[in-house]
């Protein structure tokens, strides 16, 4: 196993065990089938373990899983605070705790804000009081390390960045995602500020090893190298000197032995150029059959409304490449999961974007037939009850 190391010395591996997509008997989560995927992982050098509270059934997995085989203290447990569910100061201590006893452990190595998307959230959270917190957990060395996980745009990631001294941060990253979401621009800060970064969905959901255009796969088919696209995809991240740690949310041991393959043989610049063209050339594959020729370069931001248009096009695409749910998600994630609404609704028509955008997009246009798409009745009743917990 490759280690690759956090802001304080300590080795991460560069495979992380994402905990949230546990093999479930019913609603509860198969214990046994999960702990041999675990130890399977663990006995092959994979020491980080990331989970969250509104992950069903997982903290508790993990807890027991690790504490039946005597393993906690070799492991680094990453696991969220769920700051949209909480009213008042002392909600931080309740929602830790209850955290700790799920994970049967009373320190947690990695702790993440989550779904930390814009400053006015901080803001919100510094007003309750969690500085203070964060500083008396980790003097007492309860926590070890604050971080925070993100879904949103490059810009407002660097204000993030910008606003506390993070020990390391967790960002949805991929070769399709490399010019939206926080992106290259956001992982090249990152590094530059030395914040060490996990990745999540480093496959879009499965979409990168299961789901590619039938002349993206043939492109890898007859590629001199032969990998698998999940293999493809891995090695673009750990080619990355910004990338600390990619989570992958394995539920067969067959699927963690090619995996722990792939990361024993993945390092900093391994990738040759042919190589990167072969990536770019699958993602313009995929790219072709989209609403929009969006390539995220983001002259058209920021956007004096809010409106993350970038963020909107990518959601809007992923209607024809990955059916409307994917989409509707997307969409959710990018402009809602925030104080300020950032979608396609605040856009007033100015122009402005459009001056700059080197594609020629008619982007007014465009957002208008985004939002009749995407700004649909269930959007409306998913983002009304969100707002119960992002309102604050």
């Amino acid at each position: 196993m490759q280690y690759r190391q956090d802001k304080h010395g300590e080795n991460i591996s560069v495979l992380g065990y994402g905990c949230m997509r546990f093999t479930k008997n019913g609603m509860s989560v198969d214990i046994d089938k999960t702990e041999k995927e675990i130890m399977t992982a663990y006995e092959n050098g994979v020491n980080y373990f990331d989970t969250a509270y509104v992950y069903p059934g997982s903290e508790a997995a993990l807890g027991e899983i690790l504490e039946r085989n005597g393993i906690r203290k070799s492991v680094k447990i990453a696991t969220k605070l769920p700051h949209y569910m909480m009213k008042s100061y002392r909600d931080l201590d309740r929602y830790f705790s209850e955290e700790l006893r799920r994970l049967r452990t009373d320190y947690v190595d990695y702790y993440l804000i989550h779904m930390l998307n814009d400053a006015k959230t901080w803001d919100r959270l510094c007003q309750m009081g969690i500085l203070r917190w964060i500083e008396q957990k980790k003097a007492d060395g309860i926590i070890k390390n604050i971080g925070f996980s993100y879904h949103g745009n490059a810009d407002m990631f660097c204000k993030l960045l910008d606003a506390y001294d993070w020990d390391f941060a967790q960002i949805q990253y991929n070769y399709l995602d490399e010019n939206t979401q926080a992106g290259r621009t956001g992982a090249e800060y990152a590094e530059k500020k030395h914040i060490p970064l996990i990745i999540m969905e480093p496959l879009r959901g499965g979409k990168l090893a299961n789901n590619l255009p039938k002349e993206a796969v043939k492109m890898f088919r007859d590629y001199p190298v032969k990998k698998s696209p999940a293999r493809w995809s891995l090695n673009w991240l750990w080619d990355q000197s910004c990338v600390t740690c990619v989570l992958s949310g394995m539920n067969s041991v067959d699927m963690v032995r090619e995996n722990i393959l792939t990361a024993d043989n993945s390092r900093v610049g391994k990738l040759t150029e042919a190589d990167r063209e072969l990536l770019k050339k699958v993602v313009s594959e995929i790219n072709k059959n989209t609403n929009v020729p969006c390539t995220g370069c983001r002259y058209c931001m920021p956007c004096h409304k809010g409106v993350d248009i970038p963020g909107i096009f990518s959601a809007y695409n992923s209607l024809k490449t990955e059916g409307f749910l994917s989409a509707e998600r997307q969409y959710f994630m990018a402009t809602s999961l925030r104080k300020d609404f950032t979608g396609a609704s605040n856009c007033i028509e100015c122009g402005a974007c459009e001056i700059h955008c080197p594609q020629g997009i008619e982007i007014r246009k465009e957002l208008k037939n985004a939002k009749k798409v995407l700004e649909n009745p269930i959007f409306t009743l998913v983002r009304k009850a969100a707002g119960i917990f992002v309102k604050y």
